[in-house]
């Protein structure tokens, strides 16, 4: 499974990789740099748009980008001059201060899920909250008491979700049944126990034959599980802490990869932390669905 550097980004925390198809090109966010990033497939042209806020996780809309980021939920519209043009769409009430948004995606019907957390991960402290977007200005609380809420995914049917907890007092993952006509998820179940495996899980996706691929932060891995919970491959990339994949492409099988670059770490051993890396995962993915508003 060869593994390519598409792009040296030295992204402190590069997150949220989407494929946007119509572009073919890949989006991501460097949230501690308040940044959205974009790489073009056809001749690798790199462009960056400014933030006002920390930008957590992204989903694609008609016109632009809904985002999770420090204050709430906002639409982004990325401007000429590298600006982002921002707009609140909903308000988030955190548990209290030094808080944002997490990881997050839109459900197979293009609702738009995000989980909150303290940016201090030391204090361990459970006061993270997974909400989904109505569209109509409100957030609903789904699931409380969590540290640092990651590796949302849902099924290729839609009718399951996928959920973990990252904090090394967890590492967790959970599947869920999910309503695709109510939004909600029932019947929570551990799907895997990281702390079996290498690495915390972080960031999701899910191909098309159903099978959950998770990055493996501090192991430098990527893992496929199968739909029922065991491990079919690992994949090596040359960073400790890839932080989230998806799938893209001209044919959505190149899975894309974000890391994290450690401020104030030596380095050494993994000069290109924070890249963007492209594997060969051995099937394809899907289409991830726009935000429907």
């Amino acid at each position: 499974m060869n593994c390519e550097l598409i792009l040296d980004a030295r992204n402190g925390t590069g997150e949220s990789p989407v494929w946007h198809p119509l572009e073919q090109a890949l989006y991501w966010v460097d949230i501690p740099a308040r940044q959205l990033h974009r790489w073009q497939l056809a001749d690798g042209l790199h462009q960056v748009w400014q933030g006002e806020q920390m930008l957590a996780c992204i989903a694609r809309s008609a016109d632009g980008w809904v985002a999770g980021m420090e204050s709430g939920i906002f639409q982004l519209r990325p401007q000429a001059d590298g600006s982002l043009a921002s707009h609140l769409l909903s308000s988030v009430a955190h548990a209290q201060p030094g808080m944002r948004f997490n990881d997050g995606r839109c459900d197979r019907q293009g609702r738009f899920w995000a989980g909150t957390m303290l940016m201090d991960m030391q204090q361990g402290a459970p006061v993270g909250a997974l909400y989904r977007h109505d569209g109509e200005g409100r957030l609903h609380l789904q699931q409380d008491g969590m540290i640092v809420p990651n590796g949302l995914a849902f099924s290729p049917d839609g009718r399951r979700m996928y959920l973990s907890d990252s904090h090394p007092q967890v590492q967790q993952i959970w599947a869920f049944d999910y309503d695709i006509d109510t939004a909600t998820p029932h019947n929570k179940r551990l799907f895997v126990d990281m702390r079996e495996y290498p690495g915390r899980p972080d960031g999701a996706a899910v191909d098309q034959d159903g099978c959950y691929w998770i990055c493996g932060n501090d192991a430098g891995q990527i893992h496929r599980f199968t739909p029922d919970g065991r491990l079919d491959r690992s994949l090596d990339v040359p960073v400790k802490k890839p932080a989230m994949c998806a799938f893209g492409g001209a044919n959505l099988d190149t899975l894309y990869v974000t890391s994290i670059r450690p401020a104030n770490t030596d380095l050494s051993d993994q000069p290109l932390a924070g890249g963007v890396f492209a594997l060969n995962p051995g099937t394809r993915g899907l289409e991830e669905p726009a935000w429907q508003g």
